[in-house]
């Protein structure tokens, strides 16, 4: 049954439930019986969605060391992709002793979620890690039965979902379950000092954010035409980066990082977003995605964060995230999501006779803090539910995409309260269902056209 969507909010009541939402979260471990048993005990893991993320969150929760731990269940809609990943990671010398998945605990297909869910117990962990489109029916399946969760970002793409995951959010807390999302920026030991540091005055008033994700092609960022032998659906499915409803586009898939690593040092969330972007040499791609992307967020303050992403070709590449203010210059992040190489310059240029501080190398990564984390709290009985930060940064980052795809400015507030939800019933979707997108006559997908579609993206 879908959850309910409330009616609108504006960002100041959003905020102040979101405060109600952790106060519950706190509450969790205190005033609420345990849901998993003795610190020795054996977690067993399923794993829903097994492409490359989902097979890496494996390995993560494998390589835990608080306890016993296996992956026993594991679940897709394509069978190629579930037996790459399987045959990946029993060939993992670290962690293949740890893989038990007979063939009677692997399923296949749009229902094989609640298949897999079924095979576990209350408090073993299931790993979301499917297009987003699917995470608030996966979700809302674990909750009933009890299970921890660990979802990949972005756990929403759309504002009816994000509403829908807030209000999922608080009922796991309610029953006391642990839950992360794959933000694991947020884990980064260098980030988090240098946010510490940044909190304490060191960069003094923060003046500027610059954020670029600039490279080729990556994953299902582009799509050719659909060929024979797989139905829209499936292939909308196979190829999620392409398409809004599934994936929210690259935009989502790519940018959230960095977005949500400068919001991180900001300490707050963005009030609006203008964004410009097109598509270029596109030949026979019919995807939804632009091909660059520029956008400006402004603060409550004023201050602004500017998102520059880009794939194509042959162009330069840069993948970091940079913070300017009153007493100089922080790398957040350098060359990609690790290591961070996170330090402060006197100065806003690189220059090592003006460097301040530099968090010490090398790092941990945090892909393995964040399950060191989960884990360690299911064990401990521990307050953990990253659902609404998650939330938060998804809605942030559909902010920035729908404000390039209708030409508008887009506030939190409206993107939190537009009614266009890509794909509404999903928890009734099947093989048989048609698309929630639709080609035209030529085969192509509809594409955003700004100025002329401005109420919705597509």
């Amino acid at each position: 049954m879908k959850a309910p969507v409330s009616a609108p909010v504006s960002r100041r009541d959003f905020i102040e439930r979101s405060g109600r939402y952790a106060a519950v979260s706190a509450l969790a471990g205190v005033a609420l019986p345990r849901v998993h048993a003795a610190h020795s005990d054996l977690i067993r893991v399923a794993l829903v969605g097994c492409g490359g993320r989902g097979t890496g969150a494996a390995t993560q929760a494998l390589s835990t060391t608080s306890g016993p731990i296996k992956l026993t269940v594991m679940a897709d809609v394509f069978p190629a992709r579930l037996a790459a990943s399987l045959d990946r990671l029993v060939k993992n010398p670290q962690v293949g002793a740890q893989v038990d998945v007979p063939e009677e605990r692997r399923f296949l297909g749009l229902e094989a979620y609640k298949a897999a869910m079924d095979a576990l117990r209350p408090g073993d962990i299931v790993i979301l890690a499917t297009p987003p489109a699917f995470r608030w029916v996966h979700f809302s399946y674990a909750i009933a039965k009890g299970l921890h969760v660990f979802m990949e970002k972005p756990v929403t793409v759309d504002g009816p979902t994000s509403k829908r995951m807030l209000v999922l959010g608080e009922e796991a807390s309610r029953k006391n379950l642990k839950v992360g999302v794959g933000l694991m920026c947020r884990h980064c030991r260098g980030r988090g000092e240098l946010a510490q540091r940044i909190k304490d005055g060191q960069l003094g008033e923060i003046l500027l954010l610059r954020a670029y994700r600039m490279h080729g092609p990556i994953g299902f960022f582009a799509s050719p035409p659909k060929p024979e032998g797989i139905s829209d659906l499936m292939y909308q499915i196979q190829r999620f980066h392409s398409f809004m409803w599934s994936g929210g586009g690259c935009y989502s898939d790519f940018y959230i990082h960095n977005i949500d690593e400068c919001c991180w040092m900001k300490g707050e969330w963005p009030v609006k977003a203008q964004s410009v972007g097109g598509r270029h040499y596109r030949g026979d791609s019919v995807d939804q995605n632009f091909d660059s992307y520029s956008t400006e967020y402004t603060f409550a303050d004023g201050t602004k964060l500017y998102m520059e992403g880009r794939c194509i070709t042959g162009c330069v590449n840069d993948h970091s995230s940079t913070a300017h203010g009153t007493k100089g210059m922080a790398v957040v992040s350098e060359k990609g999501h690790f290591p961070s190489l996170a330090r402060i310059y006197k100065g806003h240029t690189k220059d090592p006779a003006a460097l301040a501080w530099a968090f010490p190398q090398p790092e941990k990564t945090p892909y393995q803090i964040e399950w060191d984390e989960l884990v360690g709290a299911i064990r401990a009985d521990r307050p953990y539910n990253e659902v609404k930060r998650g939330v938060e940064a998804s809605l942030v980052t559909s902010m920035g995409r729908m404000s390039a795809h209708t030409g508008q400015v887009i506030t939190f507030d409206q993107m939190l309260n537009c009614e266009h939800e890509f794909a509404p019933g999903l928890d009734s979707l099947t093989a048989d269902s048609p698309a929630p997108l639709q080609p035209g006559p030529d085969g192509k997908y509809p594409v955003p056209r700004p100025g002329i579609e401005t109420k919705r993206e597509y």
